[in-house]
């Protein structure tokens, strides 16, 4: 379908969804409609098969073995709390990097509150963490390590794997933020060396907002984030043990799980492994275009197969709002400036506070759309 404009927020959430989405959500709003785990009619086994489906898919793409350790949550937001909460405790150590979200700084600034200490291990100015530099931070009392997988503001892809194995052979519970890698990077849960991840489903998922997962390795204790019904398990008032159940009280949200599993489905046929391909492609292209422009500063690493489909940059003398405006107003080219949700990481990368312009290619973009958008970065960088 023509548009009358250029998405390149992708990094934020992905647009379009593939038509699979639609249709999936449309089927359960429209033709299923009933509620899953809470009755025996054929509607409600219906949308329970939803979910399944949906959970077997999602699996079979992140490599998890046993599905009943994937937990719906409705955004990575409430994932990430959900793993940060469920796992600390008064007069426990946790390390980040300075590249984390506010999904997982605020929390841990909350508990901080509350006798949890924490260590933020600065990254380069490219945004890129030294592993090294997570085995000093480690204390006695260290509980958890919590590592974005690629910045959401330089798209750096970090060194998950080592520092996992730093983290096992410590016995400390590692935590992934995905959000910028599930489904647009290659990740096999059977093979890398993390305890809990967590990714939304609106971003290279290609599902609707208002989804997210939590993967949970055998042998991680969590407290529930929420309690209520679950249509399984005990009749007394305590919180079910067995998961999924234990962490997904209340009501399922069929309709946009329906469009996650189609989501998850439409990137197994068409493989993450492609999906990366196709992106790096027009971030190389986009990376290309921006440095030849006089003015122009790009942040992260320059080598695309160290980074995810995203690049922030900055005009010299130009406040980033004001470009994203022009952007959208002038050349119809959809971006984000800002801070990200992210003020560390601008504080790392040295675009604090005003931030940067962030644009993020996805797999329905071509290649029209990044020469348009560096002929408009262009046009821009000269009349300032």
């Amino acid at each position: 379908m023509d548009r009358p404009f250029i998405y390149l927020d992708n990094a934020a959430t992905s647009f379009p969804k593939p038509e699979a989405v639609l249709k999936a959500v449309d089927h359960a709003l429209r033709v299923v409609g009933g509620s899953p785990g809470r009755s025996g009619h054929r509607l409600a086994i219906n949308a329970d098969k939803i979910i399944f489906e949906a959970r077997e898919n999602i699996c079979r793409l992140l490599g998890i073995a046993d599905s009943s350790r994937l937990i719906f949550t409705s955004g990575a937001t409430e994932s990430l709390n959900l793993a940060i909460k469920g796992i600390l405790e008064s007069g426990d150590h946790v390390v980040i990097s300075s590249m984390e979200h506010s999904s997982v700084t605020r929390p841990l600034h909350s508990l901080s509150q509350k006798a949890v200490e924490v260590t933020k291990v600065k990254c380069d100015k490219k945004g890129l963490l030294a592993p090294d530099d997570i085995t000093k931070a480690i204390k006695k009392n260290t509980r958890l390590i919590v590592l974005t997988h690629a910045s959401n503001v330089t798209g750096t892809i970090q060194p998950v794997c080592e520092v996992g194995k730093i983290a096992r052979e410590r016995g400390i519970t590692f935590l992934v933020d995905a959000c910028q890698t599930a489904g647009v990077f290659p990740i096999d849960l059977e093979s890398i060396p993390v305890d809990m991840l967590a990714a939304s489903g609106h971003k290279g998922l290609l599902g609707p907002q208002g989804t997210g997962i939590l993967y949970i390795r055998p042998g991680i204790n969590l407290s529930p984030l929420k309690e209520g019904g679950t249509g399984r398990g005990p009749s007394d008032d305590k919180q079910p043990e067995a998961l999924p159940d234990r962490f997904e009280a209340g009501t399922m949200n069929t309709p946009g799980i329906a469009g996650l599993g189609a989501a998850a489905a439409f990137l197994l046929e068409q493989t993450v492994e492609a999906v990366r391909q196709k992106e790096m492609l027009l971030y190389k292209q986009l990376l290309e275009g921006l440095i030849a422009i006089e003015g122009v500063t790009t942040y992260g690493s320059s080598d695309p197969g160290k980074k995810v489909s995203l690049l922030s940059f900055n005009i010299e003398g130009l406040d980033p709002s004001l470009v994203s405006f022009r952007l959208d107003e002038e050349f119809d080219i959809l971006s984000r400036s800002g801070l990200h949700c992210a003020p560390d990481a601008h504080k790392t990368v040295g675009t604090f506070p005003e931030g940067a312009v962030r644009l993020s290619p996805g797999f329905y973009n071509i290649p029209g759309d990044i020469d348009k958008t560096i002929a408009a970065i262009h046009r821009i960088a000269k009349e300032r």
